[in-house]
């Protein structure tokens, strides 16, 4: 039997962001995941503190800048790989009266520190943007997919990565520890992502599969160096390809592209695009999401040493270092969570 302090079910963000966490408190762990959930990569990867549909603010959103950045830059350092890259967002205005909202949120004091009050006039002659752009401050792209793939290598260096199903019937729970198959942890955390939906322990919660696609175009001609809202999202890559999207459906549950959600994201192209591109990848997973856009964090009503991370929903680059933080801190120091991300709120 193998002794460790947490067994991790799950490996995509919240996962590995818990794991992080574990390591800074020396503490050990084992992960198990079939590496059957995409969700990670739906987002593509932008961190982004304000809401640019309605110019609010994300919720908590200089609380997770500030100890998100220095946890990526932590792993860039551990993993050896370029992770985070800075870069500005710009919010294409469809109207005078957008302008006059955006000044409006710019005097707000929650925003004040994320939007810049100068409009930038268009230049490229390959975008229509007659009324220019509003520059988000404090934002960028952290590269998920290579995060994940560095980080699940180095587990299995370490000998702490098990690919499989996990079987939740094989599941022991006693009142001080936990047994699955030939390991005992002290506490079990399913951060499975829109696996939840077929945990028996927490399946009552109400997360809601939102499943999103994405492009991947090529265009020589487009030429921009920033993240261009409006509506979708563009962003650039490298050698002129760009990342497009990204759509939401809470019908379909599966992992498969479909033609109708890149004919969604070419119409929202073609609505300021003004070069050629090529269409050269399509990429398709489900979000974890939630009815109040909080997170569901928290400890098993009957069950005390298991527990939940989930339900990070669209902005899981920028919140899984926090609530990570926010989960340990219960666990080891009970220190109580905060009622937002709770799932005592829905019992």
């Amino acid at each position: 039997m193998k002794k460790v302090d947490y067994i991790i079910v799950g490996s995509g963000l919240a996962g590995i962001l818990f794991c992080e966490v574990l390591r800074q408190h020396d503490k050990s762990f084992v992960v198990f995941d079939n590496e059957s959930q995409h969700s990670s990569t739906v987002a593509g990867g932008m961190y982004n503190p304000v809401i640019l549909k309605r110019f609010t603010p994300v919720w908590k959103a200089k609380e997770q800048l500030d100890l998100a950045l220095p946890m990526y830059h932590a792993l860039e350092r551990s993993l050896n790989t370029k992770l985070d890259y800075k870069i500005p967002v710009y919010r294409l205005f469809a109207s005078v009266e957008e302008q006059n909202n955006w000044f409006e949120a710019c005097d707000k004091p929650k925003l004040s520190q994320f939007l810049s009050t100068k409009i930038i006039q268009n230049s490229n002659r390959t975008i229509n943007a007659n009324h220019g752009f509003g520059k988000v401050l404090q934002t960028g792209r952290i590269d998920t997919t290579s995060l994940i793939e560095k980080y699940r290598d180095d587990l299995r260096t370490k000998g702490q990565f098990i690919k499989e199903t996990f079987v939740y019937g094989n599941l022991i729970s006693n009142p001080t520890h936990v047994i699955y198959n030939n390991h005992e942890a002290k506490h079990i955390v399913f951060a499975e992502g829109f696996g939840l939906t077929k945990n028996p322990f927490f399946y009552h919660l109400p997360l809601k599969p939102a499943k999103g696609e994405l492009l991947t175009i090529y265009s020589p001609e487009l030429k921009i160096d920033f993240i261009l809202k409006s509506g979708g999202f563009i962003m650039p890559l490298a050698k002129d390809l760009y990342i497009v999207g990204a759509t939401y459906n809470w019908e379909d549950t599966t992992h498969n592209i479909t033609a109708k959600a890149k004919e969604e994201l070419l119409r929202k192209l073609e609505k300021f695009m003004l070069c050629d591109y090529k269409v050269v990848d399509q990429i398709a997973g489900i979000r974890p999401t939630v009815k109040d856009r909080r997170p569901l964090v928290g400890q098993h009503h009957q069950h005390k040493n298991m527990f939940v991370l989930n339900g990070l929903g669209t902005r899981g680059v920028l919140i899984a270092p926090y609530v990570a933080k926010q989960l340990f801190s219960f666990i080891e120091k009970g220190k109580l969570l905060e009622k937002e991300i709770d799932i005592s709120r829905f019992s």
